[in-house]
């Protein structure tokens, strides 16, 4: 059994576009989409302000993302893996919850 949920496989393309678009603006980079439902936005690093002290976006930058996204979409799952694609992108998952 599995620990996930289930998403909504029924949430067009365009409209998750626009969901990450809308929380990532111009540092929005793409979209993937997967066969269960799920997508993988890619952003730049840029997204997050980050200090000389800090090269990493914290636990609490990464914890006010997800918020923001759950602000905006109370149907969005937020995946707890998230990272680093490249030199200059960084990766979330997310799901919409079925009904």
């Amino acid at each position: 059994m599995s620990d996930l949920p289930e998403f909504d496989k029924h949430v067009p393309f365009h409209k998750a576009n626009s969901f990450a678009i809308q929380i990532f603006g111009d540092k929005f980079v793409n979209l993937h989409a997967h066969d269960d439902g799920h997508y993988r936005v890619v952003f730049k690093k840029s997204f997050f302000t980050l200090t000389q002290d800090n090269t990493e976006p914290t636990k609490s930058q990464w914890n006010t993302l997800k918020k923001r996204m759950k602000r905006i979409n109370k149907r969005v799952f937020i995946f707890k893996e998230h990272g680093e694609t490249s030199e200059d992108h960084y990766y979330m998952d997310f799901g919409f919850f079925a009904y």
